[in-house]
């Protein structure tokens, strides 16, 4: 290489670079070039004649770039004259222009600078939210997220899609790969062939630019592909379709990137082996269908459009020896294979683990206070616990819960609904992840609504690609959709999904709220209405229930503030049609669900008006999840006092988020399902912690058949609050002697109830103990299963106190048999045998 093609060379990478920084010496050399004739008369004219230095220099590239070699050598022999500093800045000591060669440990400090330029730039994180000089550390936003490196086929995928609760984190949590592969992306597969390109693929809201963040930081940390790859280069998709002009590769790394145009030339020539480029957003970029047929460069200094230099650089017309890692949406998976030679890998980012999730509101909260509320708060709600799986909706629910704590709020009165949460989301992907939208937001969301809809009519979540066509105009720009590629015999097959089932739910509703068709509604709570279904007492809600909250959703103040901002707005009869349509289904409802109707909708005075009437619940053997327990409590928080709660079937986190409703209740019957030997204590304990219970009825059952006592029933007088703890505490140890003694201390008890296995002579002992000891007891009664001999001899010969009355249910051998002990002594008679033995 002669000193003219270097000096050529160094003019040609650093050309973008010159134009902006030459200045004022541009005369002086277009001067000289024009005295040793290498500037023509009318090429000198238009030079002198430009309004701005940067314009003469763009009349003298044409020069250049025609002149060749030669012309180009000169023009460098002028800037050594006139612009030495501007030389100096570009580097141009890196070359020896005696032989030609690079000189490594220039290029060295080039890389490590630029190394501490992206530990500086990308430790930071500029929330959606932020305003100017406002930002947060990446640490405290990052979490490991789940990434799979299978592809799976549409059994799996449905099943992913249509998964709620514990079982969807199960399904997430078995999809993915166990250890991290974020760093092992470009490892050997099985036949020991190394990927030259790793598609990372991930819903919108997922996390793969904050991936990509991450991988960049850690390389520039030396903690990440330190040996793999010397240097790595970050292009942006969103920020490359602001470009207007053309570009060469080299160009474009540099307006991306901040490096010179040379800095890069000496970076890309060093080891292009150890290069690797990350192309971030690849569904963002604009593609038209003629960028197939054009001719992509094959020379990194060579200009194009941006998009052009792109597929070159995909298609490995360029740097062919270099790795690419290119992240996408679903959507665009297909287009981009098309681009990509082999051999390349497929990843998928999933979203958090349920794990994931709550180390998120750890490092978001960083108060344990908070972070316990907030979490104990969303864990309970199944719908927004598996949103928070997606990133975006993660950081959403922290932030508008930590708002709601900053003003005050608390878990009584409801943090957030379900609805908002989602309509901050679609909202939050419509701003910022979806580039060149070519319909109106109203038009996009009733299309969304329309597919839904279709899809919950026929009971599928999977659509092909005929059906989504034909309901939308570019369902390849929505946020919301995936995009499945499928074996089908010998072919491929295309379908669709929304992001996941709720998804679907809250676009129908969506869908049904604002069609103007003036049937929807009525179409909508047909479908949800508990009339006339035989199976209402067996508590399967309603296939279209949770499309039903989301409906009460949208129509909250809130909500459709938000929504009216653009060009939503929900019909004042909508509004009225279903809030009567809620109290004609009252007296049939199902509890748990209509509770989480009125959660959602979140209108005081309308929750007011249906709770002043509402002074019984009957669960009906009905287990209440979390959700079903807030929903409850934000409910009867305007409830002075609950007349009854009859058949309630609570866990212990259940009960305990419970407590401030049962205080209220003036008789209640709860149930507590499937108790673990190790919880039991916990959760008695759970009733009373922080107040005491003043009920006048206390009925706790356990279903379980090997307990001495099954269940117990006590009344007391309303007026007389009690501290439980102690009774609470002995009642699921087995211990007889302990419980008949905490019921001994309450000294207002009024009656007493017990289920036991087995009436003995300490049950016996105990029962007559209560009597003495509490003096306004009226009435104990005692069923069991056996009653034994040794225990009918203590009753034979005792008395009780005026106005106390002890009775005994069960069987003697084969007899059954009632035993009854009063002031005046000890009676027993012979009983019909029940149908049914319990």
């Amino acid at each position: 290489m002669d000193d003219d093609e270097i000096c050529a060379q160094f003019v040609d990478s650093n050309w973008a670079e010159l134009v902006q920084r030459v200045g004022i010496a541009v005369m002086p050399i277009a001067d000289e070039l024009w005295s040793n004739k290498m500037l023509g008369s009318e090429s000198y004219s238009k030079i002198k004649v430009a309004a701005t230095n940067q314009e003469k220099m763009r009349v003298l590239g044409d020069v250049l770039h025609s002149g060749g070699n030669a012309v180009k050598s000169a023009f460098y022999s002028g800037l050594e004259k006139h612009a030495a500093c501007l030389l100096r800045d570009l580097s141009i000591t890196e070359y020896h222009l005696d032989s030609g060669q690079i000189q490594p440990s220039g290029i060295n400090t080039v890389i490590n600078q630029y190394k501490r330029q992206i530990c500086t730039e990308y430790q930071h994180v500029m929330e959606y939210n932020s305003l100017p000089g406002e930002h947060v550390l990446l640490c405290q936003r990052y979490i490991e997220p789940l990434i799979n490196n299978k592809y799976r086929d549409r059994k799996e995928r449905e099943k992913e899609i249509c998964s709620r609760g514990e079982s969807f984190q199960d399904v997430l949590s078995s999809r993915s790969s166990n250890e991290s592969v974020l760093n092992s992306l470009f490892d050997p597969d099985g036949r020991g062939i190394t990927p030259g390109a790793v598609i990372l693929q991930g819903n919108s809201g997922n996390g793969k630019s904050f991936a990509v963040q991450k991988i960049m930081l850690d390389w520039a940390s030396g903690n990440l592909y330190r040996k793999e790859f010397e240097i790595v280069f970050h292009l942006k998709c969103k920020e490359i379709n602001c470009i207007l002009d053309t570009k060469s590769l080299v160009e474009l790394l540099s307006w991306s990137c901040g490096l010179t145009s040379h800095q890069i030339s000496l970076m890309l020539q060093k080891s292009p082996e150890r290069v690797m480029f990350i192309i971030d957003g690849f569904d963002e970029l604009r593609l038209t269908e003629e960028i197939y047929s054009m001719t992509p460069p094959t020379d990194p200094h060579q200009r194009c459009s941006p998009e052009l230099t792109l597929c070159a650089l995909l298609k490995r017309h360029v740097q062919s020896e270099s790795f690419l890692l290119v992240t996408t949406r679903s959507t665009a998976t297909d287009t981009l294979t098309k681009l990509l030679k082999t051999p390349y890998s497929f990843t998928e980012i999933m979203g958090f683990s349920e794990q994931g999730v709550e180390e998120y509101f750890q490092k978001f909260f960083q108060d344990k206070e908070l972070f316990r509320k907030a979490y104990k708060f969303v864990k309970a709600n199944e719908i927004l616990l598996n949103a928070c799986s997606i990133p975006v909706i993660c950081w959403i629910i922290c932030t508008v819960i930590r708002e709601r704590f900053n003003d005050g709020a608390d878990v009584t009165s409801g943090l957030e609904t379900a609805t908002s949460i989602y309509v901050d989301f679609v909202f939050t992907l419509l701003e910022h992840h979806c580039q060149g939208l070519s319909e109106s937001v109203p038009t996009l969301l009733k299309s969304l609504g329309q597919l839904a809809e279709s899809g919950m009519m026929k009971q599928q979540v999977m659509f092909d690609a005929q059906t989504v066509y034909g309901t939308m105009q570019n369902p390849a720009c929505s946020p919301f959709l995936c995009k499945f590629l499928f074996k089908k015999r010998t072919r491929q097959e295309t379908m669709f999904s929304f992001m996941h089932l709720s998804f679907q739910e809250f676009f129908t509703a969506l869908y049904f709220v604002f069609v103007d068709d003036g049937q929807s509604m009525m179409k909508l709570t047909q479908l949800s209405s508990f009339k006339d279904r035989p199976d209402v007492y067996n508590h399967a809600p309603p296939r279209f229930a949770d499309v039903m909250k989301f409906a009460f959703g949208l129509l909250n103040e809130d909500v459709q503030c938000t929504l009216g901002k653009h060009g939503l707005l929900v019909d004042k009869n909508t509004q009225a049609y279903l809030k009567k349509w809620f109290l004609y289904e009252l007296d049939y409802s199902y509890a748990p669900l209509m509770f989480n109707y009125l959660y959602e909708l979140h209108e005081s005075s309308f929750v007011k008006e249906v709770m002043q009437d509402w002074d019984y619940i009957y669960a009906h053997g009905q287990h209440f999840r979390r959700a079903d327990c807030w929903a409850l409590v934000y409910c009867t928080q305007w409830s002075h006092s609950i007349g009854e709660i009859f058949d309630l079937y609570l866990g212990s986190q259940e009960l305990s988020i419970s407590l401030p409703v049962l205080r209220k209740v003036k008789d209640l019957r709860l149930t507590v399902t499937e108790p673990s030997d190790s919880d039991l204590t916990d959760l008695m304990c759970a009733l009373t912690e922080r107040q005491t219970l003043s009920s006048q009825s206390i009925d706790i059952s356990w279903n379980v058949d090997d307990y001495v006592v099954r269940s117990l029933r006590l009344t007391l007088p309303c007026s007389e609050p009690i501290d439980g703890t102690k009774l609470f505490q002995t009642f699921p140890l087995m211990d007889l002697d302990a419980l008949m003694s905490a019921i001994q201390s309450l000294s207002k008890l009024k009656m007493v109830e017990l289920n036991v296995g087995y009436l003995n002579a300490n049950l016996c002992v105990g029962a007559l103990s209560i009597s003495q000891n509490c003096p306004d007891l009226t009435k104990l009664r005692i069923n069991a299963d056996s009653i034994l001999e040794d225990g009918i001899r203590i009753l034979q010969s005792a008395h009780t106190r005026p106005n106390c009355t002890m009775t005994f249910k069960g069987y003697r051998c084969d007899q059954y048999v009632k035993l009854t002990v009063s002031c005046q002594g000890f009676s027993d008679e012979k009983l019909r045998k029940p149908l049914f033995r319990d």
